[in-house]
């Protein structure tokens, strides 16, 4: 069988593994609320669920990327997705709340292998000339697990156990003899994989979400002193898994951060929401479900509408359009957090609009502030920080609920007493949105207007 052959036949099993990752990730949001309430958790303690696999699933995806420089791409994938299968047994069996969590992080050590497959498999078996179309086929697998999680997870847990979300994971098992018939045997150019640096770095994101989660400063001592090492490590080291040199690009940092915050806002919604309308609406998991579906489809649609205006108006316009989505949506629901979610789901569109078009506007903004011999360091480390965003955005807001019952409204617009710690959350959300559009405009803003300044102002060099 042909390169082009192969390439066909794995695309598509690709796109069908990556509905089931996105699946995997985002469905149990919806099942929060009743695992909470099972084995009596804080919406803190539960936050665990979602945090410990995207930890994992951050450092995994790097690693995984790095180790198939070394090995076959398919070893890698047989290895990942039985740790995934596994994980998902121990979690259907779960009777105990620590069986979950250890449930969900053998899942995301298996996971994580998918994103460095969904890189290398248009690089590999597709001519530049066709790689559009295959990127193409894998971001629609992307947005089908997004946009069907919720309504999926929802039905599950409503008419029989969220535990069966655990089983139903393990579908993506029947994949693994495809990719072992059509992955070929290559490998890349071998290099030395930093796995004591992941592992320092993973322990450290651990112990500061740990010190959020429990309210103890000593983790946060223990945080800042792995932090330090850490930053050491990497320093010292001839094949680091972050390379220092990198934050010297001021463009690339910047752009790290606004995404690291963008990101977190993009991460706390699909986990706030199904809590907000399980506890003041009453609502059934498959209720919360089809409100959130609206907005997931919607987003995944116009997706490739926020790429072609990237193209034509530039990156800086779809990102100040993802903005201002973001913001109408927080401030929106922090003034209606608590009424009925008939109305709701419309101000969810526009936050879910803006999350996919900032991630569009800054995926291609970071792309270019990277020298070609960085774009590969540089966007795994992007990545990473999206993923670690996530983990500390749900941290957050999950102690925020629980802390928040008695909090004072900072709303005063706000129409649902009841809904205070919900409207709070929304409010400071919105003014993150502020801070960070600034910290982008001047940035990015003035430059790109500079730019243009300049070419309106420059002598014609070929007069007529």
């Amino acid at each position: 069988m042909t390169t082009s052959q192969s390439g066909e036949k794995l695309i598509r099993v690709l796109a069908f593994t990556l509905i089931l990752s996105v699946m995997n990730a985002t469905m149990f949001n919806v099942a929060l609320p009743t695992i909470g309430k099972e084995f009596q958790l804080t919406a803190s303690q539960v936050s665990w669920v979602v945090t410990a696999y995207i930890i994992v699933y951050a450092i995994g995806s790097v690693t995984y990327g790095k180790l198939a420089d070394k090995y076959r791409l398919k070893d890698l994938l047989t290895i990942g997705l039985t740790f995934f299968a596994v994980g998902s047994l121990l979690g259907f069996a779960a009777t105990h709340y620590w069986m979950i969590i250890a449930g969900r992080i053998l899942q995301s050590i298996g996971a994580s292998v998918i994103p460095a497959t969904a890189m290398i498999i248009p690089v590999r078996y597709f001519p530049p000339e066709t790689r559009g179309r295959a990127l193409g086929i894998t971001s629609s697998g992307l947005a089908l697990g997004t946009a069907i999680g919720p309504i999926i997870a929802g039905f599950v847990t409503s008419l029989a156990s969220w535990r069966y979300l655990f089983l139903l994971s393990v579908i993506v098992l029947i994949t693994l003899p495809y990719y072992r018939k059509y992955l070929d045997d290559n490998k890349g150019t071998a290099g030395k994989t930093d796995l004591l640096g992941g592992s320092i770095l993973a322990i450290t994101i651990t112990v500061f979400l740990l010190g959020i989660t429990s309210g103890a400063w000593t983790l946060f001592i223990v945080g800042a002193v792995l932090l330090v090492l850490f930053i050491v490590h990497i320093h010292r080291s001839a094949h680091p898994f972050i390379q220092p040199s990198i934050f010297k690009n001021k463009n690339y940092t910047i752009a790290i951060v606004v995404s690291f915050i963008g990101s977190g806002l993009g991460f706390g919604i699909p986990f706030i929401i199904p809590q907000m309308l399980t506890q003041l609406n009453q609502l059934s998991p498959a209720v919360v479900g089809f409100v959130m579906f609206p907005g997931a489809i919607i987003a995944s649609i116009l997706g490739r509408t926020g790429g072609k205006l990237a193209d034509q108006r530039g990156n800086v316009v779809l990102v100040l359009i993802a903005v201002a989505l973001q913001f109408v949506s927080f401030v929106l629901l922090s003034i209606t957090a608590g009424i009925q979610p008939t109305i709701l789901w419309i101000f969810l569109i526009f936050g879910n609009i803006g999350a996919t078009f900032l991630g569009i506007g800054l995926s291609n903004t970071v792309s270019r502030t990277l020298p070609r011999e960085q774009t590969g360091v540089g966007m795994g480390l992007f990545m990473m920080a999206n993923f670690i965003s996530g983990a500390i955005a749900t941290s957050l807001i999950g102690k925020m609920l629980d802390s928040g019952a008695t909090a004072p409204a900072l709303n005063p617009l706000l129409l649902t007493p009841s809904a205070t710690v919900f409207s709070n959350i929304f409010l400071v959300l919105s003014l993150l949105i502020i801070v960070n559009t600034v910290l982008f405009y001047f940035q990015f803003g003035r430059q790109q207007a500079d730019s243009n300044s300049a070419k309106r102002t420059s002598p014609d060099k070929n007069p007529a």
